[in-house]
């Protein structure tokens, strides 16, 4: 995909290194890191990171929540200084970058795993925020048009209309619209920091094309994520932080699961630990929920669906075809024709409201947690005791004691890495404020769990820890529905999985029918999945 490049004062930030002052050549790495560090008050989030990104390269880098990645990423990018170390572009030492539009005028752009719209404006404008002002050149708005429509067509397979407003689109939309406005300012770096998290697999794979006739006309590409199947499948190679260090890298060849996981962990990743079946060898037949005649749409057919006591059922699909909406409507959350119907607390309760969810135990994880997940303006305490405040009241007086302990508790079962509960949850990597929502709920004990693509930006060690606790709780009788958007966690975890094309349940498979083939081949209404 070519598109016309943006004129940059590419000098403004370079300045000759001590050794390097040669011109680059075609083994010179376009970006070297060397012996960075950065601290955030007493926390250590780099300590000694290292790596070269070649022209044409995709770069992967993997480590676990709290590893360094993003303070990695948001040096690069201008958003933060670093405390020590260099960083060069072809041979030359930079000067720390004092913003993003520095970093962006140096060719260095970056998407990120959450997705920055700006509401109330048009697709249109949020590609080409931040455009004007940054680039010499000025285009058309016919110009701009023209290229939008030619990017977003490359990674959507079809049209969108431009003018309208982009909180409208799926959330994988708006990460395409995101992406899109990355590779209009033609980086000659690009960094994909979790992007692919909240894309459908159909635009995922477009992605990779692209990334492929990206790196073919020169650009290189910081590529992370904690899904292995991604990066063994574009990746160059892979470079590894633990700890705030760079502890490895690795060739194509050389990065199989093991290797990694190995190298993120410090430890061995042993048969027994590649999988943790969460599924329930026998399942009560007692309905803890059922929907009646739910429909999505006008033209949708009614979904009848029975979930049982300790049960999980995985909702699939390539995004936008109902399967989020149907998670939400369990939680009153979408207007829909039809009854959900809980059989908890030994009673029918019909759920009309997210205040009958949570009389009838039912809690709902959302799957955008920087808009729906936490309080940014909070610590992690009140963040994770908001759901439980009642537990923690005697004689009148809240108790802060008793929610630290449960806190405490839930930090040691999913490795939640964390200084102090007072600290702001912003100050926690992603992964980690995933998992401070994740424990808020789970601590409300509740018997149905509703769970919007939980592990998203978690790393393969989290999810472990997750799943142990699932098994643990679907033994005790809880039941999950779970959204995901990953194929392997699915074959791990369901024991059902709905799968959802256009606003119906296309096919149901239990866990003796699913496979990688049928699941994906279902996404895309393939009858012989069925």
């Amino acid at each position: 995909m070519m598109l016309a490049g943006p004129d940059r004062d590419s000098s403004m930030s370079l300045q000759p290194g001590s050794e390097e002052t040669t011109a680059a050549t075609s083994v010179t790495p376009v970006l070297r890191v060397e012996k960075v560090a950065k601290s955030y008050g007493h926390t250590r989030a780099l300590t000694a990171c290292d790596m070269e990104l070649f022209p044409g390269e995709i770069l992967a880098v993997m480590g676990e929540n709290g590893s360094g990645k993003s303070t990695l990423v948001k040096i690069l990018t201008g958003v933060q200084n670093l405390d020590e170390g260099t960083l060069s572009m072809d041979g030359r030492r930079l000067r720390p970058f004092a913003n993003p539009v520095d970093g962006i005028s140096a060719g260095i752009v970056a998407v990120f795993q959450e997705v920055p719209i700006i509401e109330n404006q048009t697709v249109l404008d949020n590609i080409w925020v931040g455009y004007d002002g940054v680039f010499r050149n000025r285009l058309r708005k016919t110009e701009k048009r023209q290229i939008a429509d030619k990017v977003l067509k490359a990674l959507l397979g079809r049209q969108v209309d431009l003018d309208q407003h982009t909180e409208s689109l799926s959330l994988s939309d708006q990460q395409a619209c995101c992406i899109a406005r990355a590779l209009v300012k033609k980086p000659r770096i690009l960094i994909l920091d979790e992007s692919t998290s909240a894309l459908d697999i159909a635009t995922r794979d477009r992605l990779f094309k692209t990334c492929s006739q990206l790196t073919g006309q020169g650009t290189s590409i910081i590529f992370i994520s904690h899904r292995m199947d991604e990066v063994t499948a574009i990746a160059d190679r892979v470079t590894v932080l633990r700890s705030g260090r760079t502890v490895g890298h690795f060739t194509r060849g050389e990065a199989t699961p093991e290797v990694l996981v190995s190298s993120m962990t410090g430890k061995t990743l042993s048969k027994t630990e590649e999988s943790v079946d969460v599924r329930t060898a026998r399942l009560d037949d007692k309905v803890q929920l059922e929907t009646q005649e739910l429909k999505l749409s006008a033209a949708s057919r009614g979904i009848n669906f029975r979930l049982r006591k300790g049960e999980v059922v995985a909702l699939a699909g390539l995004e936008g075809h109902g399967q989020d909406h149907f998670l939400r409507a369990l939680w009153a959350l979408e207007p829909v024709a039809g009854e959900v119907v809980a059989y908890t607390k030994n009673q029918a309760q019909k759920i009309t409201s997210p205040a009958d969810a949570v009389r009838a135990s039912i809690v709902y994880l959302p799957r955008d947690r920087r808009t729906e997940g936490i309080f940014p303006n909070q610590s992690i305490g009140d963040n994770f005791s908001i759901a439980t405040l009642s537990h923690d009241v005697q004689f009148g007086v809240v108790k802060p004691s008793r929610s630290l302990t449960r806190l405490k508790a839930f930090k040691e079962t999913l490795k939640i890495k964390m200084s102090n509960d007072r600290d702001p949850i912003t100050t926690l990597s992603g992964g980690n404020q995933q998992k401070v929502v994740l424990a808020r709920w789970l601590a409300a004990e509740p018997d149905i769990v509703l769970l919007n693509d939980p592990t998203r930006g978690v790393d393969l060690g989290a999810k472990r820890d997750i799943y142990a606790l699932m098994r643990r709780m679907t033994q005790q009788g809880v039941s999950f529905i779970v959204l995901s958007t990953e194929v392997d966690e699915i074959l791990e975890i369901a024991d059902r999985t709905l799968v959802f094309r256009e606003s119906n349940v296309f096919v149901e498979l239990d866990r003796t029918r699913t496979t990688r083939e049928k699941l994906v081949s279902s996404f895309f209404g393939h009858e012989d999945s069925q």
